[in-house]
């Protein structure tokens, strides 16, 4: 694609809860859909409603899929487009209500956290946390007797649920996981000691339990580069941090200052 006909790109949720997702536009008309309407989009597992949000221009050329990826706007969504949709909402709550209750009478190990309808219908994914594997094949055939569809049952772990379900940090701010982190890198306790920070675990660990994701952001970077945000051990190579998050010059009151996601450090 030429410089002189830059894609048209839009910025969609999905869910309320997570982070916006770039799509082409190329085959809508002219004017591009405004922030607050709902579109019906191509995303990698099939068609999906969305809620068109307002874009950052200097990040939406780095979202930019390839121009072969599936995740496109089709159109603007209709009224039957939005009924549909919450039919499925109302669906997907029950599917939850009634598989907590079969998990309880099964006696299974698992933790439900959330419950997906494909916008055509053809199959529901129940994702659930477990700290072991489930023979959950009894639990799968009477999920599908009851609602008539293919049932996908997905393991994720507590990090993904944390992204999944969202939430507020204890410095105050969205998830950095639900707001710009793109995948979860290692972080290791080794990685407090080398700031000098309590070694309290109810400070180092994030809602999901596991250590936070912002212990990465103070650390030097994989070229040496003080607060670069990415730590010495396996880091990236990007000098401005793994995300927008961190500023790295948080005083003992806290600068207040921080991108999305904030440091994590400020008191």
């Amino acid at each position: 694609m030429s410089a002189s006909n830059p894609p048209r790109l839009v910025s969609v949720k999905l869910t309320p809860i997570g982070r916006a997702q770039t799509y082409l536009a190329g085959d809508l008309p002219n004017s591009l859909p405004a922030p607050g309407d709902r579109v019906l989009v191509q995303s990698e597992n099939g068609p999906a409603i969305g809620t068109v949000v307002r874009s950052i221009p200097q990040l939406q050329e780095r979202r930019r899929p390839p121009d072969d990826a599936p995740q496109r706007v089709v159109r603007l969504a209709t009224r039957e487009d939005v009924v549909t949709r919450l039919k499925h909402e109302h669906r997907e709550r029950e599917a939850f209500r009634i598989a907590v209750l079969k998990i309880r009478e099964h006696g299974l190990a698992m933790k439900l956290t959330r419950v997906e309808e494909a916008f055509d219908g053809g199959r529901m994914v129940f994702y659930f946390t477990a700290d072991g594997r489930v023979d959950f094949r009894e639990l799968v055939r009477e999920l599908a007797a009851e609602f008539r569809t293919r049932i996908e049952m997905r393991q994720i772990g507590v990090r993904d649920e944390a992204k999944m379900l969202g939430g507020y940090g204890t410095c105050g701010r969205p998830l950095c996981c639900t707001t710009f982190l793109t995948s979860f890198e290692p972080v290791s306790i080794k990685m407090a000691k080398q700031q000098d920070l309590s070694l309290n675990p109810s400070k180092l660990s994030g809602l999901c339990g596991r250590l936070k994701c912002c212990l990465r952001y103070e650390l030097p970077n994989a070229k040496g580069i003080v607060h670069g945000g990415c730590g010495d051990e396996g880091g990236c190579d990007n000098p401005s941090g793994c995300g927008a998050g961190g500023c790295g010059a948080c005083g003992a009151g806290g600068c207040g200052a921080c991108g999305a996601g904030g440091c994590g450090q400020c008191h």
